[in-house]
C-alpha cells in the first residue's frame, strides 16, 4: 500500500513508502502479472489490410503525397500574405546572386544556377513539409556536383587539336558536356532520394551526426573558398578534384601569382568588405530593421554598371559572366548512359543534401511549433531533383543563409518560397542578359563572404573538447578527411569512423560497483560517492553497455577486476576439493556424508570466482577427509564451498542499463549466473529477450532474476543467516 504525504514539519519534501514482498521475476511472471491474449495476425491478413483501400486512406494518401493540400484551403491571407510577400522578395533578390556564383562551383554556365533556383523552389512548395526552408542552389552541394563534372569532362577531353602543349580549350564543347553531366546527376539523385523516401529511409539521416555534419560542412568551405581564390585573383588553373585537391589548387594559385589581375583583386576585395560590412549590419540591428538590407543583390546591380560603363572585360582583361540567354530552354531528356559511372556520387550527394535539409527543417519546426516527415521531404526533394532535372537544372537543397532570411522577414508558409521562384522566372524569362556584364571575381566574393557562417563551426571544437572527446574526434576526422581525401572519400572515411566510435562505447563502457545510500533503495557507484556504501558479503556490479559477441568476453574480464574475484579459478578449486574429499572419505561415506556433485552445477558454473589466496583458504575446509565441525547438514553444497573460499557470498549483476543482448552474452551469463552465487537484476524489455534466447533452464530459472537491486540485496540477506547492511529493509 502506498502513502504519498508532505512533512510540514520537517521539509516540504514528499515522502513515500511501499510495503510488498521482496519480487523475482519467476514470482511476477507467474502469480503478479498475466499477459494478454492476442491472436497473431496471418501474414495474408496482413498484407489485405496494408493493400486495403478506402476513402480514408485514399485521401490520407494524397494529402501526404501533396501537403500544400492540408493548408492553402485554410491559408489565412490578412494574417499571413504580407509576411510571405516580404520574405519571398528577400530570400528572391537574396537567391539571385547565389544562383549565379554557385553555378560556378558547379562547374556550369551562370544561367544553370538561375534555372536551379526556380523550378525545384517551385515544386517544394506542392511537396515539401517545412514552410521555412528555402531550396536551391547551395555551396556543399554545388562543389560536390562541380567535382564530378570536371572528372567526367576534364579540360583535357576538349583540347584543341587533341593535345595539351597549346593549352588552348574548347570551352563551348567542354561546358556542353558538363550540363550533360551534371543533369544526368541530378536525374539520379532525384530518383534516389525518391525510392528512400518511398522506402521509408528518412530515418537515414541520423547516421550523419551533427558533429560530422559541422565537421563536413567546415571542411566543404575550405574547399570552396580555395576553389574560389583563382577568380578572386583573376588567373587562370585548372579545377582539381579528387584526394589533396585543396593542395593542388593551393601550388597552382601560388605558381600563377606573379599573373594576377590587379583591377579584378581591388573589386574583389571591395565587395568583399562591403558585404562583410552590410552582413555585420543586418546582424547588429537584426531587431530594428524590418527586413534585412540586400548586400548581395546591390552589390551585383552596382558592380554590373560599372563593369558594362567601363567595359572591364576588353579594358582591364577582368573575366565576366558572359552570355544569358533570355528565356528558358526546352526540356530535355538525361543522357542515361553516364548513370553508372554517377551512382556513388549520386548517393552521396543525395544523402548529404537531405541531412542538410532536413536538419534546418526541424530546427525551424522546432522553433515555430509544427513538424516535418522526413521521408516526405525525401520525397519532396527527390521529385524536386527528378522533375528539374529535365529542365537542365542541377541538385539542389537547403541553404542556410536563404533560411534565415526567408524566416527572419516574416515568412509563415511555403508561398514564400513560391514567390521567390517567381522573382527569378521573371530575372531570366525579362532581364537576364543584364548581368552579362557581372564580373566572376564579384560572384566569387559573394560566395566567400556567405562562407563565413560555416567557418564559425570551427568553435565547435572547443566546445566539444569540453562536453565530448569522442563527438571531438568524429568533428576533426570528418573535417581532415574531407579537407584531404575530398568531400566523397571523407565523408566515407567519417561516417566509418562514426560507426567505430558506437563499437568503441560498447567495448569501453563505464563499469562500477554499486553501494547503498543510507535508509533508501538507491544505490550508486561506490567510487563517486562517499555516501554510497558496499553492502557486507555482496558485491553488486553494473556496466553501462550492452551485451553482445564483441564485448561479452571483456564484460567477464570486467567483472573480475571490480569484484576481485575469479570464476574460473574458484569452480577449479571446487572440483579439486570435491575429489580429494571423495578419495580420504572412502567407506566413511555414511558417517560424513557430503552430497553428491550435482553434474549441471560442475558443467555449467563455468565461472564461479574466488580470491588469489583461495588455495590457502581450502586447506582448512576439511580435517582428515571430514568436514569441519562448524560445517553442518543443513548447508548446501554450494554454500560450504563459497563461505570458505571467499568472503564474497553473492555478486549482484545489475543488468537495467543493457538495451539488448544476443545468444553469446546470454551464454556468457549463464555460465557465470549459478546458484547461489550470482543472480541479476533487468529490466522487463532484457527479461524478454532472454525468454526468446531459452536462457531459462535449470539450473538458471527466473527466480534468480530480480526487478531491482534492491529487491535481490533484500533477497540476498533474508536467504542467509548473514547481516548484509544495516539499512536494508
Amino acid at each position: 500500500m502506498e502513502h504519498v504525504t508532505a512533512s510540514e514539519e520537517l521539509s516540504a519534501t514528499l515522502m513515500y513508502h511501499v510495503e510488498r514482498p521482496v519480487l523475482n521475476e519467476g514470482y511476477i511472471d507467474s502469480e503478479l502479472l498475466h499477459r494478454k491474449k492476442r491472436t497473431p495476425k496471418s501474414f495474408q491478413r496482413r498484407i489485405a489490410e496494408h493493400l486495403r483501400c478506402s476513402s480514408e486512406k485514399a485521401k490520407s494518401v494524397v494529402f501526404g503525397f501533396l501537403p500544400i493540400l492540408t493548408w492553402l484551403p485554410s491559408y489565412p491571407l490578412k494574417q499571413y500574405l504580407f509576411g510571405d510577400i516580404v520574405s519571398g522578395i528577400s530570400t528572391g533578390v537574396m537567391q539571385l546572386p547565389q544562383g549565379l556564383a554557385y553555378a560556378m562551383l558547379a562547374a556550369v554556365p551562370p544561367v544553370f544556377g538561375l534555372y536551379s533556383s526556380f523550378y525545384p523552389v517551385l515544386l517544394y512548395t506542392f511537396f515539401g513539409t517545412s514552410k521555412h526552408i528555402s531550396i536551391g542552389t547551395f555551396a556543399v552541394i554545388s562543389l560536390m556536383i562541380g567535382g564530378v563534372a570536371v572528372r567526367e569532362a576534364p579540360d583535357s577531353m576538349f583540347a584543341v587539336n587533341g593535345t595539351n602543349a597549346s593549352q588552348i580549350v574548347d570551352f563551348e564543347a567542354r561546358d556542353a558536356r558538363r550540363v550533360e553531366v551534371v543533369v544526368a546527376l541530378t536525374t539520379l539523385v532525384g530518383i534516389i532520394q525518391f525510392v528512400l523516401g518511398l522506402l521509408r529511409f528518412g530515418f537515414l539521416a541520423i547516421y550523419l551526426t551533427e558533429p560530422l555534419v559541422r565537421g563536413f560542412t567546415t571542411a566543404a568551405a575550405v574547399h570552396v573558398s580555395v576553389s574560389q581564390i583563382k577568380y578572386l585573383l583573376g588567373v587562370h588553373t585548372a579545377r582539381f578534384n579528387g584526394p589533396l585537391s585543396v593542395v593542388y589548387s593551393l601550388d597552382a594559385v601560388f605558381r600563377n601569382i606573379a599573373s594576377t589581375n590587379v583591377v579584378t583583386l581591388i573589386i574583389g576585395l571591395v565587395c568583399s568588405v562591403f558585404l562583410y560590412f552590410i552582413k555585420d549590419l543586418n546582424e547588429r540591428f537584426k531587431k530594428k530593421l524590418p527586413i534585412p538590407i540586400p548586400g548581395e543583390i546591390i552589390v551585383v546591380i552596382v558592380s554590373t554598371g560599372i563593369s558594362y560603363g567601363m567595359v572591364m572585360s576588353e579594358n582591364y582583361g577582368v573575366e565576366v559572366v558572359g552570355k544569358i540567354p533570355t528565356g528558358l530552354l526546352p526540356p530535355k531528356i538525361p543522357d542515361f548512359s553516364v548513370f553508372p559511372s554517377l551512382f556513388p556520387d549520386a548517393f552521396t550527394i543525395a544523402v548529404v543534401g537531405f541531412s542538410i535539409a532536413i536538419s534546418l527543417a526541424k530546427i525551424f519546426a522546432l522553433k515555430h511549433g509544427y513538424s516535418v516527415d522526413g521521408n516526405q521531404e525525401l520525397i519532396a526533394l527527390g521529385l524536386c531533383n527528378f522533375m528539374s532535372s529535365f529542365f537542365h537544372t542541377f541538385a539542389v537543397t537547403a541553404s542556410m543563409s536563404r533560411s534565415l532570411v526567408q524566416e527572419s522577414t516574416g515568412g509563415h508558409t511555403e508561398i514564400a518560397g513560391l514567390l521567390a521562384s517567381l522573382l527569378v522566372l521573371l530575372v531570366v524569362v525579362a532581364i537576364g542578359f543584364v548581368f552579362q556584364p557581372l564580373p566572376t571575381t564579384v560572384l566569387a566574393a559573394i560566395i566567400m563572404v556567405n562562407l563565413l557562417g560555416m567557418f564559425k563551426q570551427m568553435k565547435d571544437i572547443p566546445a566539444l573538447w569540453r562536453t565530448s572527446k569522442i563527438e571531438l574526434a568524429i568533428w576533426l576526422v570528418s573535417f581532415f578527411a574531407s579537407v584531404l581525401l575530398g568531400l566523397d572519400y571523407g565523408l566515407v572515411v567519417a561516417m566509418s569512423f562514426a560507426i567505430l566510435t558506437v563499437i568503441y562505447r560498447t567495448q569501453c563502457p563505464k563499469n562500477a560497483l554499486l553501494g547503498q545510500i543510507p535508509d533508501t533503495g538507491l544505490y550508486f557507484d561506490v567510487d563517486e560517492y562517499e555516501e554510497a556504501e558496499e553492502c557486507s558479503g555482496i558485491k553488486i556490479f553494473q556496466s553501462n553497455t550492452s551485451m553482445y559477441f564483441a564485448n561479452s568476453d571483456l564484460y567477464v574480464s570486467a567483472l573480475k577486476a571490480k569484484t576481485g574475484i575469479d570464476p574460473a579459478k574458484l569452480l577449479a578449486a571446487r572440483k579439486s576439493q570435491l575429489k580429494y574429499a571423495k578419495r580420504d572419505n572412502g567407506e566413511r561415506k555414511a558417517v560424513h556424508h557430503y552430497p553428491p556433485v550435482k553434474k549441471n552445477d560442475v558443467e555449467l558454473g563455468v565461472t564461479h570466482e574466488v580470491v588469489a589466496g583461495a588455495k590457502k583458504q581450502m586447506d582448512h575446509v576439511y580435517t582428515n577427509g571430514q568436514m569441519t565441525e562448524n560445517h553442518t547438514e543443513s548447508e548446501s553444497e554450494d554454500d560450504f564451498f563459497l563461505q570458505r573460499l571467499t568472503p564474497i557470498h553473492t555478486i549482484i549483476l545489475d543488468f537495467t542499463p543493457v538495451n539488448f543482448i544476443d545468444s553469446v552474452g546470454a551464454k556468457t551469463i549463464k555460465s557465470i549466473l549459478v546458484r547461489p552465487f550470482i543472480c541479476l537484476c533487468c529490466a522487463g524489455t532484457l527479461l524478454s529477450d532472454l525468454r526468446t534466447l531459452k536462457f531459462f533452464f535449470e539450473p538458471v530459472t527466473p527466480d534468480l532474476i530480480f526487478p531491482t537491486i534492491h529487491d535481490a540485496v533484500l533477497h540476498c540477506k533474508h536467504s542467509r543467516d548473514v547481516p548484509i547492511c544495516p539499512d536494508v529493509q
